[in-house]
């Protein structure tokens, strides 16, 4: 079924709206795989790869109601296709959640966390836009995004401590992954503050987005796959 996909997206080139039906689909496809486990479908690359696809489709439909097909279109849904290629090929968690993630600490985290990845991707989107163009209204949306996502992952970050204290009975383990997460976090404060308080503007920033995301993508997958960590995401 996750295959109807790869012909659903690429419909959104043709007609924006179109995106409706592709999300409608692989939303229904989320929630029957949590109906299918009984639990948060986000466990493993299958279920998180899939999830922050849908993500981004959903942000790029959010900022894309006025737009034209043009490279926005053609970045984003070529994005979110590369991430449903990597889901469909990684294989599938099954059965129910380990006693240890049975907490609603643990599905808000992960929930935030992959909403706030969305927007970071579509955050790099648009800085790659601004870089074409020198449009200002691709800067904005660009700061719009990563302010966003940037509060969500802040709140993302204290539930994750709040988790691991209920686990571990420590809000800090000092793995990679949550090593390379505060790399994240510090990364967009600084963005946020050359852009608020030193007044940096245009093509610096642009690229600030853009390399926040890559390090973001490092951060999830990376990690995961170069440096033994708790964490599956």
């Amino acid at each position: 079924m996750e295959y109807i996909l790869f012909i659903l997206y690429p419909l959104a080139l043709v007609r924006l709206r179109l995106v409706l039906i592709a999300l409608a689909f692989h939303g229904a496809l989320i929630v029957g795989s949590a109906v299918r486990y009984g639990r948060i479908p986000l466990i493993g690359t299958h279920d998180t790869l899939g999830f922050l696809a849908w993500s981004i489709g959903v942000v790029y439909l959010a900022f894309g109601w006025r737009r034209r097909r043009d490279l926005y279109s053609y970045l984003t849904i070529s994005l979110i296709l590369l991430l449903l290629a990597g889901s469909v090929i990684s294989p599938v968690m099954k059965g129910p959640l380990p006693p240890v993630l049975r907490t609603i600490w643990f599905e808000l985290h992960v929930i935030l966390s992959f909403v706030s990845y969305a927007l970071f991707a579509v955050g790099a989107v648009f800085g790659a836009l601004f870089l074409r163009d020198g449009e200002r209204e691709h800067e904005t949306d660009q700061y719009r995004n990563l302010l966003l996502g940037y509060v969500l992952f802040s709140i993302a970050m204290i539930f994750g401590g709040i988790w691991a204290h209920l686990a571990w009975g420590t809000y800090w383990l000092w793995t990679p992954k949550e090593l390379w997460t505060t790399i994240v976090w510090f990364f967009y404060s600084l963005y946020l503050h050359a852009r608020l308080v030193r007044g940096w503007t245009g093509r610096p920033v642009a690229w600030m987005g853009i390399v926040g995301f890559l390090i973001v993508m490092f951060t999830y997958v990376g990690v995961g796959l170069l440096m033994k960590s708790s964490h599956e995401f």
